[in-house]
């Protein structure tokens, strides 16, 4: 008995995990009905999931019968997001001793790229991006890195929510011109920042593969030091930091 209690217990958070998952992918509101397709889970199973998330607050039921994540999970989602920028220091840390520039890390939040840590260049005159910072996807190194790993459709939806504002005379502000770079991108395997944010200011950007939330490393700085040079120095090692990331995120040993 007490052996099928505790497998029970172990599916029942698969269960529970699998519906918040569902409901996000949705784009955050979905109905009974189209959860029930989105599983081979009983429908009264989901029901009950269900009742007992919006219980706890996990998720809220709105008067359209549809189903939303709940504000309980806000605090959780911060402390992972929080942790994540921990976890990923060291390596920001190697980026900025093996090349001289400010080292970032970021993800993908709802449509926006949020900054999560940051280790500065030593240089008086250097990147500096604020930790927790939120910057539209396309006119950043780190936000076309991971733009890079979506599909176009996805990218699409994103730039139709956010906008695509053009905060220099050198950001790419259609669809068309994103999804271009975007391609060059997947090319090559990393993505540029080609003062497209801020005049003066040159980023390299890699994604972090397998990442439990879309992620991007980058290296900065102004152009006078961050040149074709600097880009055969840095894609390495931001490719090194990444696949190193990638493994601690996933609990393993970074090789």
């Amino acid at each position: 008995m007490a052996g099928k209690a505790a497998g029970s217990g172990v599916q029942s958070v698969e269960r529970v995990f699998e519906l918040l998952e569902i409901i996000a992918d949705a784009g955050g509101a979905v109905t009974l009905s189209e959860l029930s397709a989105s599983t081979d889970l009983p429908l009264p199973t989901i029901h009950r999931l269900l009742r007992t998330l919006v219980t706890l607050g996990y998720a809220r039921q709105l008067p359209n019968r549809r189903y939303t994540l709940g504000p309980r999970l806000i605090p959780l989602g911060e402390g992972a997001t929080k942790q994540l920028g921990s976890l990923a220091l060291p390596q920001l840390k190697k980026l900025v001793d093996g090349l001289g520039e400010t080292a970032n890390i970021a993800v993908l939040d709802s449509d926006m790229v949020v900054y999560l840590a940051q280790v500065p260049s030593q240089h008086s005159m250097r990147m500096f991006t604020e930790v927790g910072r939120r910057v539209h996807p396309h006119a950043t190194g780190v936000g076309k890195a991971i733009l890079a790993q979506l599909p176009d459709d996805k990218v699409r939806e994103i730039v139709a929510r956010s906008g695509m504002p053009t905060p220099t005379d050198k950001t790419i502000g259609t669809v068309d011109e994103l999804l271009a770079d975007l391609r060059q991108v997947r090319k090559r395997g990393y993505a540029v920042d080609e003062q497209e944010q801020e005049l003066g200011v040159r980023c390299f950007a890699i994604a972090v593969p397998d990442a439990p939330t879309p992620t991007a490393v980058s290296v900065s700085g102004p152009i006078s030091r961050v040149d074709e040079g600097f880009a055969a120095r840095a894609v390495p090692l931001l490719r090194s930091a990444a696949t190193s990331l990638s493994q601690e995120f996933n609990g393993q040993e970074p090789g």
